[in-house]
């Protein structure tokens, strides 16, 4: 049993795969659009860097300011009650 694969496209009879190839893009992005997403993967990626140093060394640098600011309180405290 033979299966016949033709469709009819634009009044001609084509075989499918020239079918299917007919529907396929040969430029399917502009080069302004490839270079506009390269522009995004950018930006999103300095994004993430960019939150995660906050995210890490800045909370680290607040907390270590307040670990000392506690610590120098606290000394200053025990010298006024030693005296």
């Amino acid at each position: 049993m033979k299966i016949d694969l033709d469709f009819y496209c634009d009044e001609k009879i084509l075989p499918l795969h020239l079918w299917l190839h007919s529907k396929i893009p040969e430029n399917m992005f502009e080069f302004s659009q490839y270079l506009g997403f390269l522009l995004f993967l950018s930006i999103l990626t300095l994004g993430f860097w960019l939150m995660f140093f906050l995210v890490t060394f800045v909370s680290y640098w607040v907390g270590g300011a307040t670990w000392e600011a506690y610590k120098e309180k606290r000394d200053k405290k025990k010298q006024e009650q030693s005296v």
